[in-house]
């Protein structure tokens, strides 16, 4: 909403709209209340919780391990998704949606907050976030190497696949409602009678962000994830990342109906997801 009024300001006055950090990430505001709930209050039987942490340079990252209950669970060949969620995810309010989607995949699932989201404390910037991703990409990896797969919904998936390009030993990618780069996205938001009136302006953290390059240095196997009626990041957007993608095992779904955020509880994604698994879990 705030990037909706932005451009309607802009378009009033015939200038430029500046993109900053701010209208990407949304960490939360000193004195906000979130919404009561943990996880693992909605439901996750089907997991063990375990908390894990790591040391930012301006404060403390926290998330949690779900260990997988059932057969394969903490064995050998266990893989575990490290989840990057969206510029609104919170742990102890999503971590269950998440947690339930994966489940029947019977997957370990590691989620961190972002730093200033839900458990996380600190300032978060792209370069802070790409950073935290790959100590937490080494950190699960150092206890399950080579059986790591990334995936990142909606600014997620942006770290993910900065991940999965910076780090061979990823096993699997998920690219879940992603798009092109900032540029694509702020332009996608403004409405096409704004176009002769509005310049968007991205600054250079914005302008560093690509992830059809970021999608064409990764050759492992990946997954793309989308939404049929996704209006933030469209499926023609979704579609280049995912013809970027240089791996002859990848795979598009197509989610009928599902906006941005409708994607991974969606019925249609299940099987590929599962499919997705156990194919890498049998290498």
């Amino acid at each position: 909403m705030k990037f909706i009024l932005v451009l309607m300001a802009a378009m009033l006055s015939g200038c430029a709209v500046q993109i900053g950090e701010g209208n990407v990430v949304h960490p939360d505001r000193a004195g906000e209340a979130r919404p009561a709930g943990r996880i693992g209050d909605g439901g996750a039987a089907d997991y063990k919780l375990a908390p894990v942490s790591l040391a930012a340079d301006d404060g403390q990252l926290n998330g949690v391990m779900a260990t997988a209950a059932g057969a394969g669970a903490g064995a050998g060949n266990a893989l575990t998704v490290l989840y990057f969620g969206g510029n609104g995810f919170h742990l102890d309010q999503h971590g269950d949606h998440v947690l339930a989607a994966i489940g029947p995949c019977r997957a370990d699932v590691v989620m961190v907050d972002y730093r200033g989201y839900g458990r996380s404390t600190g300032v978060p910037t792209i370069a802070a976030l790409k950073d935290d991703a790959l100590r937490e990409f080494d950190l699960v990896n150092a206890q399950a190497p080579g059986r790591v797969i990334v995936h990142g919904q909606s600014l997620g998936s942006f770290i993910a696949a900065y991940v999965a390009q910076q780090r061979p030993a990823v096993r699997g990618l998920v690219l879940e409602s992603t798009t092109t780069n900032a540029r694509d996205w702020a332009n996608n938001m403004l409405p096409w009678y704004a176009w002769p009136f509005v310049r968007v302006e991205l600054s250079e953290p914005l302008r560093g962000i690509d992830n059809v390059l970021a999608a064409s240095g990764y050759a492992g196997p990946a997954l793309v994830l989308e939404g049929s009626e996704d209006e933030v990041t469209p499926p023609r957007l979704a579609r280049r990342v995912y013809d970027a993608l240089p791996s002859a095992e990848k795979r598009m779904v197509m989610v009928p109906g599902a906006g941005h955020n409708g994607v991974l509880s969606s019925a249609a994604v299940r099987p590929a997801y599962c499919e997705f698994v156990r194919r890498l879990a049998a290498r």
